[in-house]
């Protein structure tokens, strides 16, 4: 199948909108009221599952909107909030009507809050603080009220600094520890001070910064993400850094990043970046400060993403500082010199493993990836079939694929990958806007490996990873191990330029574009993998067990449905999975790191979960050492091996030779596999396959 399903996609939503012009103008000459017009229309004409703007939608969007201009509750009054709710329910009529009063309101009564929380913070810093006196903070947001007066407010704010100067005090204070230096507290009370107050300088700088189309942009969002989570207005530089990072090289640290609630959080580290070089920095922690080089760090908590991004990127070459803290609460300064994000680690790659005299195969797929210009220029498809021809001709026995932190890519990539295993068949169903479902299938009847298959999968495997785990596992092609369920996202977004629909002039400039969500996902047993992603046959426990990271743990998911199954034959081959299955369970319930690594899992939550701190220093050196040496029980984890070895394959040998970069990436790959309880298991899991089938006499009818 050589259809592009994206670009037919794009091009029907877009004639269909055409057809309408006759009957809609967006002639407003107001931009932003302009815009409302166009978002409006686009999402009731494009969207997938287009809602009613009505009360309930409008309520919804008042606090989101209301969250996402003040998430940490320390720039709004009670008295704003009860202002603010004359609007709650009329939201949607204003939608309608183009009226901008209830964003106008909003708007100039942030930036008079702001204004005077910008005073407040300077006179709460130039008293020192008593870290002697016991007193806490609550840092769970989203449940505490808003300030009744002033002075609540001033006492809310009293308490953010003083958590911020007392993180700085201990940690100034460890270093002159850990060098042997002496110190005086008051000193460095004093010195955390006028670091924190320096933060905060900087971050108003940045909020003054900020133009009135920056926080309607911060509106539209409120609106449209109503909708669903993967739906977003990009405004015109948006959409150019949006277009940069989609033709697959950047310059920073090679780190994506979200904001939950007041924080920067990382949810993936880019392979072959400067963070993966590195290894320091792992999914889940929290940027707090961002330094450029030796300057004074910043700090991000409470900023917008795009204003903290813009502070971690930068040109090749520069050094950029992050003070993050980990999972388990500790606290790091990480240096990293900022690169080229190299996009050929995002490619498949393969290693033969060794144990016992046998040799297994391993291929890794970042993503599934292709170039929408040219498909047959290079994509992921003939990239793993190609893989799996070297491996073959170096004698694998069984098949690994590695989908762990696969977050998707191409859809017609997955079909074709999925050809490779099975003689032919549907492989996804498809409901796209306004239509009908569409049958997604393997048409060519040709098996490019008939092997034993195991697939490989995490809470951070998503979308086409999700379809290629689901199709394998209906066929009953493969053993899918991992995480209890996949992330679960089963839709798919095109991105609407909003430019298309005006015409006569461009008195505007460039009006942005939408990223919009317009298909969903099924399995061929009519399943959809949304909110519940692929369940594992075998569930292997892992550090984000208990991690808030999967599409069910978003704002506004589409839900999970069903439909229809389409006719499809199992996999007449000789794989036993439900005897395999039963054995991997067995050597997991006696297996110490997979204990481990739950008990670990568990931990962090509890972490995670901990809202209120002490404010007293000597309680709070406490918990911290506390919390420290438990964490030293979990360096066991890092410490385990497999027995395993891999190796490259010939071509790679060559390469290397000559590319010593290359070399060290696979060997810090290799190093890591040695030591991945999963991969062990995958290797068990083949073995189990291989002597079952020889047992059974089936191996000779692998091909039949």
């Amino acid at each position: 199948m050589k259809r592009k399903f994206v670009y037919l996609l794009a091009a029907m939503l877009i004639s269909a909108a055409s057809c309408s012009f006759t009957n809609k103008n967006f002639d407003n000459p107001d931009k932003d009221k302009l815009l409302i017009d166009l978002i409006s229309y686009v999402l009731e004409k494009g969207h997938y599952n287009p809602q009613d703007f009505d009360d309930d939608f409008s309520s919804r969007v008042f606090d989101s909107y209301i969250e996402n201009l003040d998430p940490a509750k320390r720039y709004f009054l009670k008295e704003d909030i009860e202002e603010f709710e004359a609007y709650r329910e009329a939201i949607d009529d204003q939608l309608k009507t183009s009226d901008l009063s209830f964003f106008n309101l909003t708007y100039e009564r942030l930036l008079k809050r702001m204004d005077e929380s910008s005073v407040m913070y300077k006179k709460v810093l130039e008293e020192p603080f008593d870290f002697t006196k016991d007193e806490v903070i609550n840092l769970d947001f989203e449940n505490l009220d808003y300030a009744k007066d002033r002075d609540e407010l001033w006492e809310r704010w009293r308490k953010q600094l003083k958590w911020y100067s007392l993180e700085r005090v201990v940690s100034s204070k460890q270093e002159k520890e850990e060098n042997n230096e002496s110190y005086d507290l008051a000193e460095l009370e004093v010195s955390a001070r006028e670091g924190v107050a320096e933060m905060l300088d900087d971050n108003f700088d940045i909020y003054d910064d900020m133009e009135r189309k920056d926080w309607f942009g911060v509106y539209l969002n409120a609106v449209v993400e109503e909708f669903d989570p993967h739906t977003y207005y990009f405004a015109p530089e948006d959409k150019d850094k949006f277009d940069m990072s989609m033709s697959g090289k950047f310059e920073g640290i090679g780190a994506r990043l979200e904001k939950r609630s007041d924080n920067i959080r990382i949810v993936e580290i880019i392979s072959g970046g400067p963070a993966w070089r590195g290894e320091h920095l792992e999914v889940g922690d929290v940027i707090t400060k961002v330094a450029q080089g030796g300057e004074t760090p910043v700090s991000v908590v409470g900023m917008r993403l795009d204003d903290a991004v813009k502070l971690i990127k930068g040109p090749k070459g520069s050094e950029v500082r992050l003070t993050v803290r980990r999972v388990d609460g500790t606290t790091d300064v990480v240096s990293i010199t900022r690169d080229v994000v190299e996009i050929e680690e995002t490619y498949a790659k393969s290693s033969v493993i060794e144990r016992n005299g046998r040799k297994y195969g391993l291929i890794n797929l970042p993503k599934f990836y292709v170039d929408f210009k040219d498909y047959d220029e290079r994509n992921a498809a003939t990239d793993v079939a190609t893989e799996i021809e070297r491996l073959k001709e170096s004698g694998a026995e069984g098949l690994v694929m590695d989908l762990r932190n696969n977050g998707g890519g191409s859809l017609k990539t997955v079909v074709d990958i999925a050809g490779l295993f099975i003689k032919e068949g549907p492989v996804v169903q498809v409901r796209s806007t306004g239509r009908g479902k569409e049958v997604l299938a393997d048409e060519d009847d040709r098996i490019q490996w008939d092997g034993p298959l195991v697939i490989l999968v995490n809470e951070l495997s998503a979308s086409a990873s999700e379809i290629l785990a689901a199709a394998m596992q209906d066929y009953g092609r493969a053993i899918i191990i991992g995480s209890k369920q996949t992330y679960g996202k089963g839709t798919v977004q095109n991105l609407i330029d909003l430019n298309q629909f005006l015409r006569g002039g461009d008195e505007f400039g460039d009006v942005g574009a939408l990223k919009l969500t317009t298909q969903k996902f099924y399995r061929i047993n009519g399943g959809s993998t949304q909110l519940e992603g692929v369940k594992s046959d075998v569930v292997v426990p892992d550090k984000y067990s208990y991690s808030p990271i999967g599409e069910r743990d978003q704002e506004n998911p589409l839900p999970w449905d069903k439909i229809d199954a389409v006719p499809y034959q199992k996999w007449k081959g000789y794989m036993d999975i439900e005897a395999t299955v039963a054995r991997s369970k067995e050597r997991m319930a006696t297996n110490e790191q997979l204990d481990l690594i739950e008990e670990n899992a568990l931990w962090i939550k509890e972490r995670r979960e901990e809202k209120e701190f002490s404010l007293n220093l000597s309680q709070f050196e406490a918990v911290l050492e506390h919390d420290e040496e438990a964490a030293k029980k979990f360096n066991k984890i890092s410490e385990y091996e497999t027995g395993l070895t891999f190796k490259p394959l010939a071509y790679e040998i060559a390469l290397m030779e000559k590319d010593s970069v290359l070399k060290q990436k696979r060997e810090r790959w290799y190093k890591d596999l040695a030591g991945d309880v999963y991969m062990e298991e995958a290797i068990n899991v083949l073995e189990d396959i291989k002597v079952n089938n020889i047992k059974s006499g089936k191996l000779a009818d692998v091909k039949n």
